[in-house]
């Protein structure tokens, strides 16, 4: 489980087509601190740590990505270079400062609108229509593992507001037009909308 709070920015190193897809991660967090087997969001994608080392550039670890994971993600357009968002894995105790996340992409967005709005910037993206009943204004969701408040919601386009901090402390200061982008809806929503169709 996770919260949706990034706690690192990753840059891929290495990206490599094996029996499932191979990808190294370069990171700020201390790899001996990090368990073979642990699991680390990255993009939101809940993904499990194989290999870890340092070297001149300091920290990396490497997960797999199965082929089911590539073709619900955007992880098929990672290439070396690429800023990811990382957060590890909740332990007991520690400050939940966002919402649930599970690190299971529901499908994938699409920004289709970008504005200043004084110092922070307005993003408006289309979820699948299967996916957007379950956005609703003031609710959350998780955009690239990122949790975030929804302003407001038409159709299947929502808007979200992203303040200096956000941008600065995420990938999300790199957002731009056409962007596919990991969604989560929250797990909340879900069993809400599960309940009012069973009854």
């Amino acid at each position: 489980m996770f919260t949706g709070i990034i706690t690192d920015i990753g840059t891929l190193r290495m990206v490599e087509q094996r029996g499932d897809l191979r990808a190294r991660i370069g990171t700020g967090y201390r790899v001996d601190g990090i368990d073979l087997g642990a699991s680390i969001a990255c993009d939101g994608v809940c993904l499990t740590v194989v290999a870890k080392g340092t070297d001149d550039q300091g920290g990396w670890f490497d997960v797999d990505i199965s082929a089911e994971t590539v073709s619900k993600t955007n992880l098929s357009g990672w290439t070396p270079g690429k800023r990811v968002n990382l957060e590890r894995a909740l332990k007991v105790g520690d400050e939940l400062g966002g919402h649930i996340v599970s690190g299971h992409v529901d499908g994938l967005a699409e920004v289709v609108a970008i504005r200043d709005d004084g110092d922070s910037t307005r993003v408006t993206l289309r979820a699948p229509r299967a996916l957007a009943r379950f956005i609703a204004p003031k609710g959350s969701v998780a955009l690239n593992g990122t949790s975030l408040t929804v302003n407001e919601v038409e159709d299947c386009d929502f808007g979200i507001n992203f303040i200096p901090h956000t941008k600065q402390m995420t990938t999300w200061g790199d957002v731009a037009l056409g962007d596919s982008v990991n969604l989560e809806i929250d797990t909340l929503a879900r069993y809400v909308a599960r309940l009012a169709e069973m009854s």
